[in-house]
């Protein structure tokens, strides 16, 4: 039987006034220091499997900073369930308020077959982190299918939209020289930030497989692929270091 979960989170200025999760989905707050509160996505049990309808919401209000991170891999597995998962995000960040979206990878194992969706709304004065990593599949297995979209709308403006595909089913040449190449994770990094208005980051190349990019928006993507999620990793903390000036 498929499994329908919702786990959503709200944080303003006084603190964390809404946590609530189900089934596979558990959050749990964690030590922050500062001002800024931290949460972390504990997955209770096997998900996203064939056929589940799995969804995260979160919510940061004016002049709050929050973090949310996840205490380790997501792995989408094949269900009983002959049908695709579904996992949406929606992040709703307000005025002056800033969130840091930093979850674990993604691990597509082979034969499952997720679609993944987030959402993303932020004020005018908003700050955003958001990191994406992708792992095709587990050591010595063939990938599953996995097929994700990110769009970022920003004072009501779209400043992103974005999507990946990958697997059997997925269009043809996914993992030919001009998209995979043969890697096995694939990332990204989102920074925005009203600096940037006034001062964009430069565009820089973080190896042979991995660049900065200056957004209008004002934003900063870094994509990257990689051998491995260890490599791919360290390539996003980088980046993340360099944009942020600091780990």
């Amino acid at each position: 039987m498929s499994v329908h979960a919702t786990a959503r989170i709200v944080a303003d200025r006084t603190g964390l006034p809404v946590l609530t999760s189900d089934g596979p989905l558990a959050l749990r707050r964690t030590r922050s220091t500062g001002p800024r509160l931290r949460v972390t996505l504990v997955g209770a049990m096997s998900a996203p499997l064939g056929g589940d309808r799995l969804a995260v919401e979160a919510e940061v209000r004016d002049g709050a900073r929050l973090t949310v991170d996840s205490a380790a891999a997501t792995i989408a597995l094949p269900g009983a369930e002959r049908r695709h998962a579904r996992y949406d995000t929606t992040l709703d960040v307000g005025e002056d308020a800033e969130l840091h979206w930093l979850p674990e990878q993604l691990i597509c194992a082979q034969g499952s077959d997720l679609r993944m969706r987030t959402r993303v709304r932020l004020a005018a004065t908003a700050r955003l982190v958001v990191r994406e990593e992708q792992v095709l599949g587990r050591f010595g297995e063939q990938p599953g299918t996995l097929t994700t979209r990110l769009t970022v709308h920003r004072a009501g403006r779209p400043l992103l939209d974005t999507g990946f595909s990958c697997g059997p089913g997925a269009p043809g040449g996914w993992d030919g020289p001009a998209v995979l190449a043969g890697h096995r994770a694939a990332g990204q990094l989102l920074v925005v930030d009203p600096v940037y208005e006034d001062k964009p980051p430069e565009p820089v190349s973080l190896g042979p497989t991995a660049v900065l990019t200056p957004l209008a928006g004002p934003a900063a993507l870094v994509t990257a692929l990689a051998v491995d999620a260890l490599a791919l990793r360290r390539v996003l903390d980088e980046a993340r270091e360099l944009l942020l000036g600091g780990p």
